[in-house]
């Protein structure tokens, strides 16, 4: 079965970023701890029950109690993975009928997200005024994911011209961070800076420029350490040593500043369905959201990036109440 497995993600991966080979490969780690050392035509559709009923009790290795149960949501994603290898297989001929496609998933039903309204935002920014790293929270405010934002170098912003370019993602793949691509060519994308924001990243780069002479052989010698010291294309977000920020560190830092502003929690990556949700109450055209978050098509964008709170909803009152009034 595992070395099916290896063939089968030879081609399913091929030409795929170093991440998305990654969630690959952790997909099948059940399988190949339960059934790895089997042969891949004795597996029955009893073999996968029993693989589903395992994950969804005992399965989890990380992110929680070693021993308990992984959500459906990562059991669903196994069986998906599986169900195509399996499929591949039946159409190579190495098996007469795909067991895997007679196992229902398990039910799954996403939770909704927990965005912010405009005014907690505010309060955020407030709070975050005095930071060293106040440009990267409004760049994580204007909808960036958080690889976008820690990818970026100096070379993709300019400040007379107030654009910023999303070229590149640091990114945490296998506990190492790693350099890719944007996620589609919809992901490659320029957009205009207002001058908040301009103003946040010049003071920044000031900043970085006094820390660089304070340190004087210091600031670069950190830099080749890590091999990511190149003459004239710095990263935007780095520690005082000009090191780039870990995506963990990052995220534990938003933590930190959000727990001083008051506000209630939320995670990073809802700052940018935060921005998306906003823009929409805003008014802004769902192909100019899409555009700006660097998806493929506005429908996704509505599906999945775009939420309405109690407080929406009560707008929703007021305008039916005004189109059924009976003069």
């Amino acid at each position: 079965m595992s070395q099916y497995l290896d063939e089968y993600l030879v081609g399913a991966t091929r030409d795929r970023r170093a991440s998305t080979k990654a969630n690959y490969r952790d997909a099948f780690k059940p399988v190949r701890e339960r059934l790895g050392e089997r042969p891949l035509q004795s597996i029955t559709k009893a073999d996968v029950e029993e693989l589903v009923d395992w994950m969804l009790t005992a399965g989890r290795k990380r992110s929680g109690k070693p021993g308990t149960g992984l959500g459906a949501r990562s059991v669903r994603l196994t069986l998906g993975r599986l169900k195509a290898a399996f499929e591949m297989a039946a159409d190579e001929g190495k098996l007469v009928r795909n067991v895997v496609k007679l196992v229902k998933p398990p039910e799954y039903t996403q939770s909704e997200r927990d965005v912010w309204s405009q005014a907690e935002v505010r309060t955020f920014l407030r709070a975050a005024a005095d930071d060293r790293l106040h440009a990267a929270w409004r760049l994580s405010l204007y909808g960036l994911r958080r690889g976008e934002v820690l990818g970026l170098r100096w070379s993709d912003i300019d400040l007379k011209a107030k654009t910023l370019t999303v070229n590149q993602g640091r990114v945490l793949v296998d506990c190492k961070v790693r350099v890719e691509p944007s996620k589609s060519q919809n992901g490659k994308r320029t957009l205009p800076l207002d001058d908040v924001v301009v103003k946040a990243l010049t003071a920044l780069r000031k900043q970085m420029a006094k820390e660089s002479e304070a340190a004087g052989t210091a600031y670069q010698a950190a830099l080749a350490d890590l091999g990511w010291y190149t003459p004239g294309d710095e990263y935007v977000i780095t520690d005082e040593l000009g090191v780039p920020a870990h995506p963990e560190w990052y995220s534990d830092e938003f933590g930190r500043l959000l727990k001083r502003s008051g506000l209630r929690k939320i995670r990073l990556h809802d700052s940018r369905h935060t921005t998306l949700s906003l823009m929409e109450k805003a008014g802004v055209p769902f192909s100019i959201i899409s555009k700006w978050a660097g998806h493929y098509d506005a429908a996704f964008t509505m599906r999945t990036y775009v939420h309405a709170s109690d407080d929406d909803l009560k707008k929703g009152t007021r305008t039916l109440a005004r189109i059924q009034k009976i003069a």
